[in-house]
Protein backbone atom coordinates (compact mmCIF):
# COMPACT_ATOMS: atom_id res chain seq x y z
CA UNK A 1 0.00 0.00 0.00
CA UNK A 2 1.14 3.61 -0.85
CA UNK A 3 0.88 6.96 1.29
CA UNK A 4 -1.72 8.00 -1.51
CA UNK A 5 -3.72 4.80 -1.35
CA UNK A 6 -3.71 4.88 2.12
CA UNK A 7 -4.88 8.62 2.07
CA UNK A 8 -8.16 7.15 0.31
CA UNK A 9 -8.88 4.57 2.16
CA UNK A 10 -8.50 6.57 5.26
CA UNK A 11 -10.67 9.32 3.50
CA UNK A 12 -13.13 7.02 2.30
CA UNK A 13 -13.46 4.94 6.01
CA UNK A 14 -14.22 8.79 7.35
CA UNK A 15 -17.08 9.64 5.03
CA UNK A 16 -18.23 5.97 5.50
CA UNK A 17 -18.30 6.04 9.76
CA UNK A 18 -18.16 8.87 11.14
CA UNK A 19 -20.48 11.08 8.52
CA UNK A 20 -17.10 13.63 8.39
CA UNK A 21 -14.65 14.41 5.96
CA UNK A 22 -10.54 13.50 6.41
CA UNK A 23 -9.30 17.04 5.52
CA UNK A 24 -5.68 16.81 6.85
CA UNK A 25 -2.79 13.97 5.70
CA UNK A 26 -2.18 10.72 6.17
CA UNK A 27 0.71 8.41 5.52
CA UNK A 28 3.44 6.26 6.74
CA UNK A 29 5.56 6.38 9.40
CA UNK A 30 8.16 3.66 9.50
CA UNK A 31 9.53 4.66 12.93
CA UNK A 32 6.54 3.57 14.81
CA UNK A 33 7.42 0.11 16.45
CA UNK A 34 4.16 -0.99 19.23
CA UNK A 35 1.56 0.99 17.95
CA UNK A 36 -0.63 0.69 14.79
CA UNK A 37 -0.81 4.58 14.35
CA UNK A 38 -0.80 7.85 15.77
CA UNK A 39 -2.54 11.17 15.88
CA UNK A 40 -0.93 14.58 15.82
CA UNK A 41 -2.55 17.17 17.88
CA UNK A 42 -0.84 19.98 16.35
CA UNK A 43 -1.06 19.56 12.88
CA UNK A 44 -4.48 16.92 13.09
CA UNK A 45 -1.95 14.61 10.38
CA UNK A 46 -1.86 10.19 10.83
CA UNK A 47 1.08 8.40 11.03
CA UNK A 48 0.33 4.94 10.69
CA UNK A 49 3.04 1.53 10.85
CA UNK A 50 3.76 0.28 7.70
CA UNK A 51 5.27 -3.41 8.88
CA UNK A 52 2.13 -4.11 10.97
CA UNK A 53 -0.21 -3.14 8.01
CA UNK A 54 1.86 -5.31 5.93
CA UNK A 55 0.94 -8.51 8.14
CA UNK A 56 -2.19 -8.08 9.34
CA UNK A 57 -5.42 -8.43 7.24
CA UNK A 58 -7.92 -5.71 5.99
CA UNK A 59 -10.14 -5.64 8.95
CA UNK A 60 -7.27 -5.37 11.60
CA UNK A 61 -6.22 -2.32 9.07
CA UNK A 62 -9.59 -0.79 9.34
CA UNK A 63 -10.07 -1.13 12.70
CA UNK A 64 -6.55 0.69 13.20
CA UNK A 65 -7.58 3.23 10.56
CA UNK A 66 -11.02 4.27 12.59
CA UNK A 67 -8.96 4.31 15.87
CA UNK A 68 -7.32 7.16 14.88
CA UNK A 69 -10.14 8.97 13.18
CA UNK A 70 -11.90 8.64 16.26
CA UNK A 71 -9.16 11.23 18.10
CA UNK A 72 -8.90 13.10 14.91
CA UNK A 73 -12.51 13.53 14.70
CA UNK A 74 -13.44 14.36 18.81
CA UNK A 75 -10.15 16.65 18.97
CA UNK A 76 -11.49 18.80 16.12
CA UNK A 77 -14.65 18.85 17.46
CA UNK A 78 -13.20 20.04 21.08
CA UNK A 79 -14.73 16.75 23.00
CA UNK A 80 -12.97 13.95 24.78
CA UNK A 81 -10.27 12.24 22.65
CA UNK A 82 -8.02 10.60 24.80
CA UNK A 83 -8.17 6.79 25.31
CA UNK A 84 -9.63 7.08 28.83
CA UNK A 85 -12.74 9.65 28.12
CA UNK A 86 -16.27 8.79 27.94
CA UNK A 87 -16.68 10.11 24.36
CA UNK A 88 -13.87 8.19 23.09
CA UNK A 89 -14.63 5.14 24.36
CA UNK A 90 -18.19 5.63 23.18
CA UNK A 91 -17.33 6.71 19.15
CA UNK A 92 -14.95 3.47 19.13
CA UNK A 93 -17.48 1.02 20.07
CA UNK A 94 -20.03 2.41 17.42
CA UNK A 95 -17.75 2.86 14.65
CA UNK A 96 -16.17 -0.31 15.77
CA UNK A 97 -12.13 0.72 15.87
CA UNK A 98 -9.69 -1.44 17.09
CA UNK A 99 -9.02 -0.97 20.84
CA UNK A 100 -5.61 -1.69 21.13
CA UNK A 101 -2.64 -3.01 17.60
CA UNK A 102 -2.06 -6.77 17.66
CA UNK A 103 1.60 -7.62 18.55
CA UNK A 104 3.18 -8.89 15.25
CA UNK A 105 6.54 -9.83 16.44
CA UNK A 106 7.84 -11.46 19.87
CA UNK A 107 9.77 -9.03 21.82
CA UNK A 108 12.52 -11.40 23.19
CA UNK A 109 15.32 -11.98 20.86
CA UNK A 110 17.62 -13.93 23.26
CA UNK A 111 16.15 -17.14 25.34
CA UNK A 112 19.06 -18.66 27.71
CA UNK A 113 18.71 -21.66 29.73
CA UNK A 114 19.97 -21.97 33.28
CA UNK A 115 22.46 -25.82 33.22
CA UNK A 116 21.48 -26.26 36.80
CA UNK A 117 17.49 -25.63 37.23
CA UNK A 118 16.34 -25.34 33.20
CA UNK A 119 14.70 -22.01 34.14
CA UNK A 120 14.44 -20.10 30.85
CA UNK A 121 15.29 -16.30 30.43
CA UNK A 122 14.06 -14.05 28.18
CA UNK A 123 15.74 -11.55 27.28
CA UNK A 124 16.04 -8.21 24.67
CA UNK A 125 20.10 -7.87 24.87
CA UNK A 126 22.75 -9.65 25.03
CA UNK A 127 24.50 -11.14 27.89
CA UNK A 128 27.41 -11.73 29.25
CA UNK A 129 27.84 -15.43 30.32
CA UNK A 130 31.22 -15.14 32.21
CA UNK A 131 29.54 -12.64 34.19
CA UNK A 132 25.95 -13.49 34.78
CA UNK A 133 24.29 -16.47 36.35
CA UNK A 134 20.87 -17.76 37.01
CA UNK A 135 18.85 -15.55 39.90
CA UNK A 136 17.42 -18.99 41.27
CA UNK A 137 20.21 -21.13 41.64
CA UNK A 138 23.75 -19.52 40.66
CA UNK A 139 24.05 -21.82 37.85
CA UNK A 140 25.08 -21.24 34.38
CA UNK A 141 23.16 -19.78 31.64
CA UNK A 142 23.64 -20.84 28.51
CA UNK A 143 22.62 -19.08 24.83
CA UNK A 144 19.51 -21.54 22.91
CA UNK A 145 18.04 -18.78 20.74
CA UNK A 146 18.56 -15.89 19.27
CA UNK A 147 16.41 -13.79 16.96
CA UNK A 148 18.19 -11.16 15.90
CA UNK A 149 16.34 -8.67 13.67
Amino acid sequence: MTNAELQALVEKLSLESFDRPFLHQASFNSRLRTTGGRYHLTDHHLDFNPRLFAAVDESVIHGIIKHELCHYHLHLQKKGYRHKDQDFKKLLAKTGGSRYAPRIEERASYVYECSQCHQLIKRQRRLNLRRYVCAGCHGRLQLLQNNDQ
